[in-house]
């Protein structure tokens, strides 16, 4: 029975399947947020921000139900019980994570769908891709900071954004992969010669960090941000499937090790300089753990870090009943439509059914290339803002 229904999430037809539902719901989504954005949003700020969190859940969940029912993926965290208990959450977060692979941002959505957070995650991204139906639509109606790499504009987005959301009614989690772009060997090559060029620490895993971006958020976050966290994210690496997209589509899961420390926001300092440094001791700290892990599949084997033990949370039901739901209202009228169009005995209705179905591949395809490394920006074109 297993192996039967493992070949069925191998076949086109599945990744059909999945595709028309992301797709469809997502754009239904989109419109209520539209619609939230131009009636509520300029009425009530903070019930636009309440009624968003769900419609955003209902999209960012359908991600996590691939991840987690899907595909059987898994995350061990790595964090202080006590810590976890009292605060995670229960308060703003801003978080710095590792940026080394093609889906560590969604096993960041998994651990976040089990503290219940997932509706209220923000990123910084490229400006650009708040053009993307469903998911960058879905992230500029819920206020992530888009940046347009040029530094004049983006210091004033930042200042403008941040004020924003630090006034959520709710818990939000504002990520940043500092590095800029995913790890490569041959962005880590330019990032290596970047940081010998002006005597910055040389790290064997990540790329050096782009400190602007950080140094101009922090004075915005001191006050009502509670703590920034901490975020290294590994997979070993004799592991037989590859942490990919499409490994996830075709239902190969994989375990990720998620390491989170929360620190106390009133130690981060305000001042540009001592804010840099600060940035650059962490990612030496980050790199150490690092450079365990792969080395033994422990973050604390080989430094004299504090070892906190793993511990798994239960996967909830919730992305899978959004999904099932989805499936039914989206696939049925759909797969109907389609049928009618392709058994029309029309050439006309049938070229049509084909194209649609053609433009659900499409589409698919190019999200998951947009995960790929292969497909991440450049390192080093703009590195001198930092």
């Amino acid at each position: 029975m297993e192996g039967w229904f493992s070949s069925i999430k191998r076949s086109p037809l599945a990744t059909l399947l999945l595709a028309i539902t992301y797709f469809m719901s997502g754009l239904v989504i989109n419109l209520g947020q539209l619609v939230l954005w131009v009636g509520v949003r300029p009425l009530n700020k903070s019930l636009y921000r309440r009624l968003n969190y769900y419609l955003a859940y209902s999209l960012y969940s359908q991600l996590v139900f691939l991840a987690e029912w899907w595909s059987g993926c898994d995350v061990m965290v790595y964090i202080n019980r006590e810590d976890f208990d009292k605060y995670y959450g229960k308060e703003h977060g801003y978080l710095i994570m590792n940026h080394a692979y093609d889906i560590d941002w969604l096993m960041g959505w998994v651990f976040c769908d089990r503290i219940r957070l997932l509706g209220n995650c923000k990123t910084y991204a490229k400006k650009v891709l708040q053009y993307i139906p469903t998911m960058g639509w879905a992230w500029k109606f819920g206020e992530s900071v888009f940046l347009e790499r040029n530094w004049e504009k983006d210091k004033e987005i930042i200042s403008k954004q941040l004020k924003e959301l630090v006034e959520y009614p709710s818990p939000i989690w504002l990520l940043l992969f500092a590095e800029g772009t995913r790890f490569s060997e041959h962005k880590h090559a330019a990032s290596m010669k970047f940081a010998k060029e002006r005597g910055l620490p040389l790290l064997k895993h990540h790329l050096v960090p782009r400190t602007r971006g950080f140094t101009s958020s922090i004075p915005h976050l001191k006050e009502k941000m509670g703590a920034i966290y901490d975020v290294q994210l590994a997979f070993k690496k004799d592991d037989k499937i590859e942490p990919s997209m499409s490994n996830l589509l075709i239902g190969k899961g994989v375990t990720a090790h998620l390491y989170i420390r929360r620190i106390p926001m009133d130690g981060v300092p305000t001042d540009e300089q001592e804010a840099n440094q600060w940035l650059h001791e962490l990612y030496q700290r980050k790199d150490q753990m690092q450079d365990s892990f792969y080395n033994t599949g422990d973050f604390f084997k080989e430094n004299d870090l504090d070892r906190v033990e793993p511990f798994l949370l239960p996967r909830r039901k919730a992305s899978l009943i959004n999904w099932c739901v989805w499936f039914v209202v989206t696939l049925v009228p759909m797969s109907y439509w389609l049928a009618c169009l392709l058994t029309s005995g029309s050439t006309v209705k049938f070229s049509i059914g084909a194209a649609i179905i053609a433009s659900f591949f499409f589409l698919l395809y190019k999200i998951v290339g947009m995960t790929k490394i292969s497909k991440a920006s450049s390192y080093g074109s703009d590195a001198k803002r930092d």
